[in-house]
């Protein structure tokens, strides 16, 4: 084990500070590291500034103090140790026997931060064409845009897939909470609910009611009464990139792009019906306030936003005003709700939008999802690239780790993991079986970050790609339902719920390679050990651990771990497995 730190609360002592707070830091260092001395580096108003730390305790590591001024919006610190074999760099990319830039250091953010029970939820997305059906919707008049479907109807991918509509609805929704509660989920993430011409509907006509196919208005606030019962929070999902091209702003205002060569509008991705905003408009900067505001509040009440396509908004050739209007919209939420959320969704390096006073987190694909998935990936699964073969769990943790150094650790614990959307492929899809699946849910489940769950993932539906991943629930056929992948799910949300190390804990990587990947979740309160592995192999033999300890199993049923006097111990090689271990 090397020298360790984290933005958790066994290294920090108030990670949500205001601007002139003292804070103190902590650095662990295990035994035998050779370590005599150590100092923090911390940058205050652009400038370094150094200074000395002191043991603060022994518990068979040393654990070292120091303290920094929130001086700044973002603080940057990093700490230099002097060991016997010369002097090492720990950022939040690692430890280092060179210089590295200043991109990887931790980080103290004095803006306030996301709200409590956002670190303690778990996620349930929900994409309301393919839910659940109420009676009333198949009362409701066919759009003119669209072809219906039978429930049980096959999803056909093509370029007219988005116009199929197989009647999904708000009151459907609310008729199946029972499964979000039994399955532990406690946040419903509902794609949009606006009127639209599609069935995903990112290409809103409105923003100012619900689309009467889903059941208007009054079926959102039935939705939001019957989910309060059950103790469960709404996210919405607001397009603030574009609108669709039925919209009336695109007909009334020039509050869009319109730079093509023959006077054509600019749209998302070149799709003509979505064509894109121009934020210089402080119109559209009023009109999207009160948009946010609106369903914020009663009788609706959601508990707050993801941003679709965030990492777009606002910037178009030399305009970029991104940051601008994720600090506005964050101020609209605040202001009417001070414990709403701000999600941003974000399909590759968000790390340069995140530590502001915009967005909480993001969408961890490409720190969570992407490395995962290619870990687990089946070899008869493609994916977006074509892999020669899949990265050993050493591959995982670089790039994990990568992305998480470049944020704070608040903004990667906000942030969703998600092993799929509606914007991919199925879990069960890319990884090939159950068991890599279960695997796949385990991480899902154990690492810093909010847990974000594709509704059918828990019962194995696949589909290889969007379209064909947005099949319906099958309610009715429950002899469809792979109910042990089912069952791991809920006892897997069980398990974090009932843990504070993985719900609160800090993060220190103890194996990883091959087949193979074992890490600890610290917290004041609890040790948890998690090892997974995707294929059988040799014994894996651990050290650095606490020496005589004895770890009672948690999940997977195998016998106590116990820890040998000089702090080692051996994991067995059976797999695929999951084994969650804690003190």
């Amino acid at each position: 084990m090397r020298p360790h730190h984290d933005g958790s609360e066994l290294h920090v002592s108030n990670p949500a500070p205001e601007l002139g707070d003292t804070v103190a830091v902590f650095v662990r260092v295990p035994r035998g590291t050779g370590v005599s001395r150590v100092h923090l580096r911390w940058v205050r108003d652009g400038e370094p500034v150094f200074t000395s730390a002191v043991v603060d305790r022994r518990d068979g590591d040393t654990w070292w103090r120091a303290e920094l001024v929130a001086h700044n919006p973002v603080t940057r610190y990093r700490f230099l140790l002097g060991t016997t074999s010369g002097v090492r760099w720990l950022t939040a990319s690692g430890l280092t026997a060179y210089d590295v830039p200043d991109s990887t250091d931790f980080r103290l953010v004095a803006q306030p931060p996301a709200p409590a029970w956002a670190r303690d939820a778990v996620v349930y997305q929900i994409f309301p064409d393919r839910y659940a059906r109420s009676a009333a919707a198949g009362q409701r008049e066919t759009p003119d845009w669209a072809v219906r479907a039978s429930w049980d109807e096959p999803v056909v991918p093509g370029p007219d897939a988005t116009q199929v509509l197989y009647g999904g609805d708000l009151d459907g929704i609310a008729r199946r909470l029972d499964h979000v509660t039994a399955l532990g989920a406690d946040t419903i993430y509902l794609t949009p609910f606006f009127p639209a011409r599609s069935n995903h509907r990112y290409d809103a006509a409105a923003f100012d009611r619900v689309d009467p196919l889903l059941g208007g208005d009054r079926a959102l606030e039935r939705l939001a009464s019957a989910a309060r019962e059950r103790g469960i929070r709404l996210i919405g999902d607001l397009t603030t990139n574009h609108t669709g091209d039925s919209h009336p702003w695109f007909a009334d205002r020039p509050d869009f792009y319109y730079t093509k060569p023959d006077g054509g509008h600019v749209s998302w991705l070149d799709v003509p019906s979505l064509p894109k905003l121009n934020w210089a408009s402080d119109e559209l900067r009023r009109e999207f306030r009160g948009i946010v505001q609106r369903w914020l509040t009663e009788p609706y009440g959601l508990s707050g936003w993801r941003i679709d396509v965030a990492n777009m908004t606002a910037r178009f050739g030399a305009d970029d005003w991104n940051h601008e209007v994720a600090a506005m919209l964050r101020r609209a939420v605040d202001d009417a709700r001070p414990d709403g959320l701000l999600i941003a969704e974000h399909g590759h390096d968000a790390t340069g939008d995140l530590d502001r006073d915009g967005w909480h987190g993001t969408m961890n694909y490409a720190g969570f999802t992407r490395p995962v998935c290619s870990w687990l990936r089946d070899d008869a699964f493609p994916g977006a690239v074509q892999e020669p073969q899949r990265p050993d769990a050493a591959a995982l943790v670089a790039t994990m780790s990568a992305f998480a150094a470049q944020m704070s650790w608040r903004s990667w614990e906000a942030s969703w993991l998600l092993l799929g959307s509606h914007d991919t492929a199925r879990i069960r899809t890319v990884v090939g079986d159950a068991e890599r699946q279960h695997v796949a849910a385990a991480l899902l489940f154990t690492l810093p970050g909010t847990p974000m769950v594709f509704a059918g993932d828990e019962l194995g539906l696949t589909g290889g790609g969007n379209e064909s991943a947005r099949v319906p629930m099958p309610w009715d056929r429950p002899d469809s339902w792979d109910t042990t992948t089912l069952g791991r799910y809920r006892d897997l949300i069980a398990l974090r719920r009932s843990s504070p190390a993985l719900r609160r804990g800090g993060l220190r990587w103890v194996h990883a390679g091959g087949d193979s990947l074992v890490f600890l979740r610290e917290s004041a309160a609890q040790t948890v050990l998690v090892s997974v592995r995707r294929a059988a192999g040799d014994p894996v033999r651990l050290t650095g651990l606490a020496p005589g300890a004895t770890l009672g199993n948690l999940y997977g049923g195998a016998q106590p771990l116990r820890i040998e006097p000089d702090g080692s111990t051996v994991i067995d090689g059976f797999s695929p497995a999951v084994q969650v271990w804690a003190s």
